[in-house]
């Protein structure tokens, strides 16, 4: 996998649980309008305010309706059985990659206890093909995984873990992965980051504004040996509009607009849904040119 990857929302109903059609329709969207692939379940999606059961449903809905090389899926979860489980529930799907976070809840974090959680993940696939990715966002976490950690893993069992989504925003993390282990694919979580792509040796880049900013970055990415002046001006000028603590209803608000439906617009508890009167100065700002 590699390009340009959207983070997809996931839409609920009133009892809080994931709606099927709205679902599918979007990630339908994204892939039409510049994206090369879809991360189900990530933090955009809300996973980890799901229970098992309602995130195996999303997970079988988008694997048997969209082409697998499409598609990566979060599988993380403070509990090692909980992600094998998850994971395995990916790998009978067809899916390729799997995006895994670390065991955040105990804290500190040793690399050798990483290292330990991650190698028990791999052991416990067995022969299994999927790939997992490291999904490093200490904002959420409270841990970033050393760059040590990621090489020695990559280094004992290459063909398990072949990347890593970063959402730490720090480039020179992601660089140093790079310099450390080139055979990963490593994503920034920023589209902004395309415009140097080639020359950071960066694999694409897996963001939720791509659910708006999709066609723009679509070009950037077929275009990323020169990539257009414009569109990465007009990519980052939006991506400021959307950054914050508000990023997922204001995700989520944007895509009601765009389908019509406004049921989108409910969000998972302890998030707030994006108020009307916001909602539509954000429209405002983000149709300027």
């Amino acid at each position: 996998m590699q390009g340009v990857v959207a983070a997809v929302p996931t839409p609920v109903d009133r009892s809080y649980s994931p709606v099927k059609e709205l679902f599918l329709e979007h990630c339908g969207w994204v892939l039409k309008n510049g994206c090369d692939g879809i991360n189900v379940l990530g933090s955009t999606g809300e996973a980890n305010s799901f229970d098992v059961s309602a995130r195996r449903d999303v997970m079988t809905w988008a694997a048997t309706s969209f082409p697998k090389e499409k598609l990566m899926v979060g599988t993380g979860t403070p509990s090692l059985k909980e992600t094998i489980a998850l994971t395995e529930h990916a790998d009978d799907l067809g899916y390729r990659v799997a995006l895994v976070l670390p065991p955040y809840y105990y804290k500190p974090a040793t690399p050798s206890g990483l290292k330990s959680w991650y190698l028990a993940l791999h052991d416990a696939l067995g022969s299994r093909g999927i790939k997992i990715y490291f999904y490093n966002f200490p904002q959420m976490t409270g841990i970033t995984i050393p760059v040590d950690v990621i090489s020695d893993l990559a280094s004992i069992a290459p063909d398990r873990f072949a990347g890593i989504k970063d959402s730490s925003g720090d480039l020179d993390y992601c660089r140093s992965i790079v310099a450390a282990s080139p055979a990963l694919s490593v994503f920034p979580s920023s589209e902004t980051a395309l415009q140097t792509a080639v020359k950071d040796g960066f694999a694409g880049c897996i963001s939720a504004t791509l659910n708006l900013t999709g066609p723009l970055a679509g070009e950037v990415w077929a275009n990323r040996e020169t990539p257009p002046p414009a569109a990465c001006e007009e990519i980052a000028r939006q991506r400021s509009l959307l950054a914050g603590p508000a990023l997922i209803a204001s995700i989520k608000y944007l895509v009601g607009e765009r389908s019509g439906h406004t049921e989108w617009r409910r969000v998972l508890p302890p998030f707030l849904t994006l108020s009307e009167d916001a909602g539509e100065a954000l429209k405002r700002k983000l149709a300027q040119d």
